[in-house]
């Protein structure tokens, strides 16, 4: 599925619905965290904004499922972010979290 497409689901859903749909467009959208400039990238290729993907992120981190990595000064860092769900696409405490529930 495009991300466009992703997109556009990930804004017409709600409740746990939109969290799954925003798990889709954040990994969908990690698959090229390394290309360069990556929004100009995404926007290009995709015709996906920054805002449209930093909304999922944020969405995301505001439903706990998901920490937007920080700089010193306190600014979120939404590439790096993305380039850590790509290596590492399932984190040990999510995992975790995931086996208790079980």
């Amino acid at each position: 599925m495009s991300l466009r497409t992703l997109v556009k689901l990930y804004r017409v859903s709600k409740g746990g619905e939109k969290i799954r749909k925003a798990w889709e467009l954040v990994r969908e959208a990690a698959k090229y965290s390394h290309n360069e400039p990556y929004w100009d990238f995404l926007r290009e290729t995709f015709d996906v904004r920054a805002e449209e993907i930093k909304d999922a992120m944020r969405f995301l981190e505001e439903s706990g499922e998901l920490e937007i990595k920080r700089s010193v000064d306190g600014k979120r860092l939404y590439v790096s972010t993305l380039k850590d769900i790509k290596e590492n696409p399932v984190r040990l405490d999510r995992w975790l979290r995931l086996t208790s529930k079980k």
